[in-house]
């Protein structure tokens, strides 16, 4: 059956590539948030302008009005004069002046006032925004104003302000209000607006190409230590990692990583030596006994008429016993070194242990070991029940073949922890080797350990144990003899029913 190709993806591999994306994109929403942003305040603060600029002509073409005289169409700002009893308009220009002259005017007329306009200023004005019908007669002039809405600003006159020939010659009645309408005209806010976009997408194009740029080379650069650091650690191979990578004297994060993978190396050539010492130590201690297994029963078949058959039997049961408990130890030493920390289950009483252990204790053959227990009550711990007794028992085995004649076995509740202390009488252990004590396959009286059983897996397998209940084996100073003491998290005792 083929096997599906993997689908490709889009999105580039490359960290330099893909970091250089993500800040240009970061930065394109950036930019396009300012953008926008000044968009909206240039058009604002430009339409601001034009209003402020509209004002001075509005202002002087009301002053003409108020001395009779009707404005010239030649402006540069539409304009319309309107008043009220009148259907067409008074004067425009500037681009108002394009409808036809008989047409009503284009802009609303004002109400009819009684009297002057009077202001602290002296004058006022509205703004307005107003919709510009599309009613031309003849071609637009240079503003096509016709159906556009446009801000306008605007102020009223009384006509009784005027004189008699003013009035007149602007063709309103003496009571008529006259208003006057300014258009601003959008051009030229649009047109600096669009030249200030335009500025900023070009600005915008050339800071993402630079921000892109700047982004991946910077990045190629960082990541040149990490390839360097890939190189070195594809030439680990597992039987030999002793290669190590070059530390960075920069002292960033690349100095922590390479820190990292050298101490990882590290650890991993500590643990392939130790599977190596400990292989070959596993492969002399099974040759030890097989070696006299076999030698016994060859001897034995050679000649059969002068062998002692049952010391050769029995030979040959203590060697096998011997065999079968290293085994033992060894495969429960590859389930330890594989399994995780023992999640909390329990609880499970140290104390009943210990007193179950206590009656269940064999005498050594060459000698009478006493054996004591002083415990204040129970001393509930977390785990399994049979890792336990098995950690006790090696511990109890261990203090028995070392002990001259007495072992003791002290169960405490303290500060939330159960310290429980196995001490025998014994010759003891030189500070020097509190450690070694607990390393695979160490004898520090090998002769007297062979004869009394030992394999040298003992106290491994018990600190092991320990380890996976979340707790500690340590060898403590002692006046008389060994002293091993356990510390455990204690437990709730269990509920009763």
């Amino acid at each position: 059956m083929n096997t599906a190709e993997p689908r490709r993806r889009w999105w580039p591999r490359a960290v330099r590539t893909r970091t250089a994306l993500a800040v240009a994109s970061t930065a394109a929403a950036i930019l396009v948030a300012i953008g926008w942003w000044l968009h909206r305040d240039v058009h604002r603060q430009s339409t601001q302008i034009a209003l402020d600029q509209t004002e001075a002509p509005l202002l002087a073409l009301a002053d003409q009005l108020r001395e009779g005289k009707i404005p010239s169409r030649r402006s540069a700002i539409p304009y319309e004069v309107v008043a009220t009893g009148r259907s067409t308009a008074v004067a425009s220009g500037g681009g108002m002046d394009v409808f036809a002259p008989a047409s009503p005017h284009v802009l609303p007329a004002p109400p009819r006032l009684s009297e002057p306009l009077v202001t602290d200023s002296g004058w006022s004005y509205e703004q307005r925004t107003v919709r510009i019908p599309e009613r031309r007669t003849e071609p637009a002039g240079r503003f096509d104003m016709g159906g556009g809405t446009y801000a306008v600003l605007s102020t009223d006159i009384w006509a009784g302000e005027l004189s008699s020939t003013g009035a007149a010659n602007l063709g309103v009645s003496p009571d008529a209000t006259l208003r006057v309408h300014m258009v601003v005209l959008p051009h030229t806010p649009n047109a600096i607006t669009d030249s200030v976009n335009s500025l900023l997408l070009r600005a915008g194009l050339v800071s993402l190409v630079l921000i892109s740029a700047v982004t991946y080379f910077t990045v190629r650069i960082a990541l040149r230590p990490v390839e360097a650091i890939r190189v070195a650690t594809a030439s680990v191979t597992p039987g030999d990692p002793r290669e190590r990578v070059s530390v960075p004297a920069t002292g960033h994060e690349i100095t922590a990583l390479a820190t990292t993978i050298n101490s990882t190396l590290q650890r991993l050539d500590d643990a392939a030596a130790q599977q190596r010492r400990f292989i070959a130590d596993a492969a002399h201690e099974l040759r030890s006994p097989l070696t006299t297994l076999l030698t016994s029963l060859e001897v034995a078949l050679a000649y059969p008429e002068r062998t002692d058959w049952p010391t050769a039997v029995t030979t040959a049961a203590r060697q096998t016993r011997r065999l079968q408990a290293l085994a033992e130890d060894l495969l429960l030493l590859a389930r330890l070194d594989a399994r995780a920390p023992t999640a909390d289950r329990g609880p499970v009483d140290l104390t009943a242990l210990v007193s179950q252990l206590a009656e269940r204790q064999e005498q050594p053959p060459d000698r009478p070991v006493t054996f004591t227990t002083d415990t204040t009550g129970p001393a509930y711990v977390h785990g399994r029940p049979d890792d336990y007794e098995r950690l006790l028992r090696n511990l109890v085995d261990n203090a028995t073949r070392h002990a001259a004649s007495r072992v003791q076995v002290t169960v405490r509740n303290q500060d939330q922890q159960i310290i429980l202390s196995v001490h025998d009488d014994g010759l003891g252990v030189p500070a020097e080797n509190a450690e070694r004590v607990f390393e695979r396959f160490v004898r520090l009286d090998d002769a007297r350990s062979r004869d009394r059983g030992g394999t040298g897996l003992g106290l491994p397998i018990a600190r092991e144990l320990a380890h996976h209940h979340r707790g500690t084996l340590v060898l403590v100073p002692s006046d008389t003899g060994a002293c091993f003491r356990l510390r455990l998290p204690h437990a709730p005792p269990p509920a009763k029913e």
